[in-house]
């Protein structure tokens, strides 16, 4: 899993893994719209400032 994408998942989303550990409570978080959006637009970014190197 790329590192970037590992990074926004924890610290604006608040997942510990983006790996599926096949328990609900677990693998199902209740999110805020605009949480998504800035993860989102940081993954964006990221693919964007990768493209450009």
């Amino acid at each position: 899993m790329n590192k970037k994408l590992q990074k926004i998942a924890k610290e604006v989303l608040f997942l510990e893994t983006l790996e599926t550990r096949n328990a609900d409570h677990l693998d199902f978080k209740d999110l805020a719209v605009w949480t998504i959006k800035e993860a989102l637009e940081q993954a964006y970014k990221a693919g964007q400032q990768s493209v450009k190197k």
